[in-house]
């Protein structure tokens, strides 16, 4: 089985400030859909880490986000794509969980689920604390520049240049099929 693990927020839609609290909310990135479109057809499974503080915060509830999610599966089928799983961290940063990124718990979930190791499983993210959940987790973080993703390459430390940088979604999915 191969699995590539997809951060939401940033990555799949657009990020917001004030929360993306609502499926009336969700505007996905150009290219994001297909991107889980061109994974699925070459064959990986494709789960979703999101961390979803917003449920801690008030902002919504899990029936709400389990809509939210349930309108990105339906998105994403009726190009092709499929998502296999969706593991999210619904606490606020003061909870200190294990698993709210820049912990590993979310990845490590997702791998035990699938039967994976995650030596080989690339985790896509736009933030710093995408990067550094997969580094933990022992993935292969990458980063695009959609969301937060220009920002955090700007700002990359020593240990994380060597991290693959795409332009979106789509770019990162093509690139990890060539690579197979």
């Amino acid at each position: 089985m191969r699995l590539v693990i997809v951060d939401r927020d940033g990555v799949i839609n657009e990020d917001s400030a004030d929360y993306i609290r609502s499926v009336d909310e969700m505007r996905f990135i150009d290219g994001s859909l297909e991107g889980l479109g061109l994974l699925t057809q070459a064959g990986f499974s494709v789960a979703v880490a999101t961390n979803q503080s917003g449920i801690a915060r008030g902002y919504f509830d899990v029936d709400t986000l389990n809509r939210m999610h349930g309108a990105l599966c339906a998105r994403a089928a009726a190009v092709g794509a499929r998502i296999d799983a969706v593991a999210f961290c619904p606490h606020g940063p003061a909870d200190r969980c294990a698993c709210r990124k820049p912990s590993p718990g979310l990845l490590i979930t997702l791998a035990r689920r699938f039967s994976v190791g995650l030596e080989t499983t690339p985790f896509i993210g736009d933030s710093l604390r995408d990067l550094e959940a997969g580094r933990a987790a022992g993935a292969i973080p990458i980063l695009v520049r959609t969301g937060n993703g220009v920002a955090t390459a700007n700002a990359l430390s020593a240990s994380l240049k060597a991290v693959r940088i795409y332009k979106d979604l789509r770019a990162a999915a093509a690139a990890i099929i060539s690579a197979q």
